[in-house]
Formats: C-alpha cells, structure tokens, sequence
C-alpha cells in the first residue's frame, strides 16, 4: 500500500503544476495590462485567457497520447510542457508571445487533468480510491497557495518583477519531471495493451496479483467493445456522459476560475489596497488547502454525493452574500470573509469530488476519452468565463455577476439530489457494469 500512496502522490504533483500554473498569473494581472497598454476585452481574452484555450485544446486530444503512449509517458510530456512554458513567458517582450507560451502551459493543465487521475484510479484499490485520487486535488490546491505567496513575496522584486513570478514555476517543473520516470505504468493500461506479463509485474510489486485474472478478463470484455468502434458517444454510455457534463458544468458556473484568476481585481473592486488585496489572496489559498484536506479526509467516508451537498449549500448562501456586499457596497473585509466561506465550500465540495467521480464512471477502454469529454467541457467553460470577468465587472457589475453564480448553484444542488449516484467503494468494473445500459 505504500507504494501505491506514494505513485499516487508523485503523479498527482501534475496538479500542483496545474494549480501554480493558474494562479501565478493573477499576480501579474494588472502589470501586464498597464506594461502592454491593452484593452479590457484583448487582456482578458488573449493575455489572461489564452493559457485557458490552451487547457481546452489538451483537454480535448490529451486522451489520444495517455491511450496510445500511456498515462506516465503523458505525465512526462506535460512536465516538459510547464518547464517551456514558465521560461518562455518570463523572457517574453509581447503580448502575443507571451501569450504562446502561456498556451503551452495551459496544454500541460488540460492533459493532466486526464493523465494523472486517470493513473491514479487505475493502481489504487476502491477502498482508499477517493482520497487517491483525491491527492491530484490537494496538489492544485497546494500549487495555488504556493503561486498566491510567490507572487506576494516577488511583488517588490523591481519593475518587472511578473517576470520572476512567472518563470519560477520552471523549478517545480522540472522536479516534477524527474520524479515521474520513478513510476509504473499503468497495470490496467498495459493490460488494454495485452502487455500482460508487465501488468502482472506491477500488481505483484503493488500486492495485488490475486486481482489480475479477474482484471484481465473485465479488460478483455472492454477490449470486445474496443474492436466494436465502441465511443463515449454510443447510447449505452449516456448516463455516465451526462454525469460528467454535468458536474463539470456547475464546476465553472460556480465562479471558482474567476475568482482564481482575479481574486486581487476583485478583493480592489471590494476597496481593498493592492497589497492588502494580495494577502487577501494568500487567504483563499490557505482556506482551499485546509478545506480540501478535509474533502480528502472524508470523502472516502462521507462518499462523493453527501461533500457536494454540502458544498452546494455553501456556494448557495456565499455568492448569495457576495453579491448582496456588492450591491449595498459594503467595503472592507466582509468581500473576502464570504469569498473564503466560497472556497471553502469549493474546497470541500466540488473541489475534492470532481476529478474522482469522473476518473470513477467510464469503462476502462474509455476512462482517458471520458476524462477528456469531462475536461474539456470543465476547460471551455473555464476559458470563457475568466476571460469575460473583466468585460463583464466593467459593464453589468460583480454583483449581478455573483448573482448569476448563485442561481447556478441551486441548479446543482437538484443535480445531486436528482442524478448524482453515490460511487463509494465500489470497483471500477463494477460500476461500469452499474452505469452503462448494454
């Protein structure tokens, strides 16, 4: 079991790349908007947004490299993406290149979104499968707080000091990478590939090989279906195609990218100073990390369904009240007080369950392509939304903004009461067999 903790945790540090590669451009946010005297609608689309088109872009095809040349030869290629793309960004004198390289690192987050849960839910047991999983979410949030205190502790380090806060993510990177080549492959992933004395090698190593006839014969059934031009698309599997829809669709509509992305424009918005603001945003990053291990704590426990519950009333009465502050103007601390009431339950909720329930409910011959359709539905919203914030603040305002967010979020609470089903300790080919109508 130890090995397994810790292969899941070295794959799962794709999410703290993920999470630091999100964040870190907040702080640079108004820098390079003064720096390259730019538009609200072409910062908010081009400088800010393109790291997310470029998240859509390996969220759609990051399926086709962890089918074909596995999910820890994928997890090496997205290390060298966000090695590339740190450097780049830091030496970068335009918006358009900056821009490129930014695209480069949004690549790596849409692939890994798909690579390392995928990988993770394929070598741990269905006991311990959610806080496994589970362990990808702790690492964004983690690289989240990390970038927020970067980019706090770089803010005086001279006129461009975006710079030093984009390019530090180079090291992290490159660490990453190295530790990746220390893993296995994936023992159901060689099994597809009917490499099955390598499988059998790695479940040995895990102390699993009791299951490797039993995981042979379900990988063979799947491959059946394979042969059959078998899609995520086919009529048998809408259930699970509609439940990974869904449950990535409120994750964006709830408003977390936006806030991510413009907590210190909001927290200014709010009446806050810039430095105060900063700091404000090293609280959300420290309430995530704190709510999230309590996600990952009980998930297993709890089970899936009873975290988004919770978290759904939590964004319900927060962005209530956020919105309700922008409306009376209230100023001060009460914004980031109700924001941190808004991660928390984002942390707990939404946050610790998404990527498990997703790596959870497709068939194994098409667990990377249902990742990839839950992803990228997850990616293009989140591209959308955070590239129209800033449009958006100038024209309506974050009240009715934050209004919108909170109608969403009684939309989802029906969708957990109504659709979500409980995958709690329940083995993967088993719940194929439960969602999919053959």
């Amino acid at each position: 079991m130890n090995k397994i903790v810790i292969w899941s945790l070295i794959a799962s540090l794709a999410g703290f790349l993920f999470g630091f590669d999100t964040v870190v451009i907040s702080g640079a946010d108004k820098k390079l908007q003064e720096l390259w005297n730019s538009s609200d609608a072409f910062h908010g689309a081009v400088v800010m947004g393109m790291a997310l088109w470029g998240t859509v872009f390996g969220a759609i095809f990051g399926g086709i490299p962890a089918n074909k040349i596995g999910r820890k030869n994928t997890l090496i290629w997205i290390g060298i993406l966000f090695f590339f793309s740190a450097i780049g960004s830091a030496l970068a004198n335009d918006p358009i290149v900056f821009a490129i390289f930014r695209f480069f690192g949004g690549l790596g987050v849409g692939a890994s979104t798909i690579a390392a849960p995928a990988y993770i839910s394929e070598i741990a047991p269905a006991k311990d499968r959610g806080k496994l999983v589970a362990f990808y979410q702790f690492n964004i949030v983690l690289g989240i707080l990390i970038a927020f205190l970067s980019n706090y502790l770089l803010r005086n380090s001279g006129e461009n000091s975006w710079r030093w806060m984009m390019g530090v993510q180079a090291i992290p990177s490159l660490i990453y990478t190295l530790f990746i080549f220390t893993i296995p492959k994936s023992p159901r992933w060689l099994l597809s590939k009917s490499r099955n004395e390598e499988a059998k090698k790695v479940l040995a190593s895990m102390g699993q090989l009791t299951d490797f006839e039993e995981m042979k014969r379900e990988i063979e059934l799947d491959n059946i279906s394979a042969i059959t031009h078998d899609t995520i698309f086919s009529k048998k599997y809408r259930t699970p195609l509609l439940l990974a829809f869904l449950i990535a669709f409120f994750n964006q509509l709830s408003g977390i990218n936006a806030l991510l992305y413009y907590s210190p424009r909001i927290f200014q918005e709010a009446g806050l100073g810039e430095s105060t603001a900063l700091l404000s945003s090293i609280g959300i990053g420290v309430i995530n990390l704190v709510f999230t291990l309590i996600g990952v704590f009980l998930i297993d426990r709890l089970g899936r369904k009873v975290l988004m519950y919770i978290g759904s009333i939590g964004y319900i009465v927060s962005l209530s009240l956020v919105a309700i502050a922008f409306f009376f103007h209230w100023q001060g601390l009460v914004v980031p007080f109700f924001l941190f009431i808004f991660i928390a339950s984002h942390a707990i909720g939404q946050g610790a369950v998404i990527w498990v329930f997703i790596s959870e409910i497709f068939p194994n011959h098409l667990r990377a392509s249902g990742q990839s359709f839950g992803s990228t539905t997850h990616w293009i919203l989140a591209a959308i939304i955070p590239s129209m914030i800033p449009f958006l603040f100038a024209t309506i305002g974050p009240g009715i903004v934050f209004l919108v967010f909170a109608i969403m979020m009684v939309l989802q609470l029906l969708f957990v009461f109504v659709l979500m089903p409980e995958t709690k300790g329940i083995s993967l080919e088993e719940l194929s067999e439960k969602l999919i109508k053959r």
